[in-house]
């Protein structure tokens, strides 16, 4: 495996643990409750900046995943969108390119 391709995999696995562990932390502190979150995201102007940063980041890279596999056919990189919209931008990206980077045979 290239050095690269071990940066992406780092990135992805880092990307998926340390915003989870502040998604479950908030959630044994607030009650498993989905709109609360949502609510909580927009409590001021700057988490609500933040939230539609994220979103929007969120669906340029599903467009390009979705037009990246209608030509390579790397239909495993598609686990990259619900990895996106699950976790977040931080795991779907380094997650989509390390999907990417894999040695063509």
């Amino acid at each position: 495996m290239s050095p690269l391709r071990l940066i992406y995999l780092a990135l992805a696995i880092w990307g998926a643990i340390h915003p989870m562990y502040y998604f479950v932390t908030w959630f044994q502190a607030n009650g498993w409750d989905i709109k609360a979150m949502v609510d909580a995201w927009h409590v001021n102007a700057a988490t609500s900046g933040l939230v539609w940063d994220l979103t929007i980041a969120a669906i340029a890279l599903t467009v390009w995943i979705l037009s990246e596999v209608a030509v390579r056919r790397n239909m495993i990189a598609l686990i990259a969108i619900p990895a996106t919209f699950l976790v977040g931008v931080s795991f779907g990206l380094p997650l989509y390119l390390f999907l990417r980077a894999k040695p063509v045979t």
